[in-house]
């Protein structure tokens, strides 16, 4: 009899561990939703399910790439900006450095006064007149000189005087240079002041 019993409660355990790996198993109704019998249909339907996935994973990739792409010409574009305004930062500062070398300019101008200085004074003065220009050179500030004959243009020249000309061809051509210009990196921040030819 007790054995019956034992064998009773071994069948019983038995059915209790076979309920429990059943209840293991989770049911997706996404993937069986109609109850399909059929394994091509649930396959089919799988195969619908994957691609939806990947279309979302594809629109998601995208619109990451393009965040990132848009970062990166900010960052540029804000690199760009500041080298811009390191640039021109200086330019106050240089062109008031500028009277500096126009008074030397115009010290050496008068050459029978500066021969008249003793060797040693003038060679010293020159000296500091070359590492003034050197420092306004790595600056990126640049004299500006036309060139007798160029063509007049009111965007670089400043017309300073108007003189007379016999030539045609020499209306509107620069005939002097009254005083050099100077620029920034390109960018004209003294226009030189020039006569003019008028052919009438």
């Amino acid at each position: 009899m007790n054995k019956d019993n034992d064998e009773v409660k071994i069948g019983e355990e038995k059915a209790t561990e076979a309920e429990a790996q059943t209840d293991d198993v989770v049911y997706d109704p996404d993937v069986d939703s109609d109850n399909l019998a059929d394994p091509k249909e649930k396959i089919a339907k799988l195969k619908e399910k994957i691609k939806k996935l990947e279309a979302e994973k594809s629109e998601y990739m995208n619109g990451w790439q393009r965040e990132r792409a848009d970062f990166v010409n900010f960052k540029k574009r804000n690199e760009e900006e500041k080298r811009d305004y390191i640039k021109f930062a200086n330019e106050n500062l240089l062109e008031q450095m500028l009277a500096v070398l126009e008074s030397f300019d115009m010290a050496f101008m008068n050459k029978e006064q500066w021969n008249s200085v003793p060797e040693n004074w003038r060679v010293g003065v020159e000296y500091i007149h070359s590492q003034l220009v050197k420092i306004l050179d790595d600056n990126g500030l640049n004299e500006f000189i036309p060139k007798v004959g160029d063509k007049f243009d009111p965007n670089l020249h400043i017309a300073e005087e108007m003189l007379v000309v016999q030539k045609a061809e020499e209306n509107d051509t620069i005939r002097e240079i009254k005083k050099k210009g100077y620029m920034m990196n390109g960018k004209m921040i003294v226009a030189p002041k020039v006569v003019i030819g008028e052919f009438k």
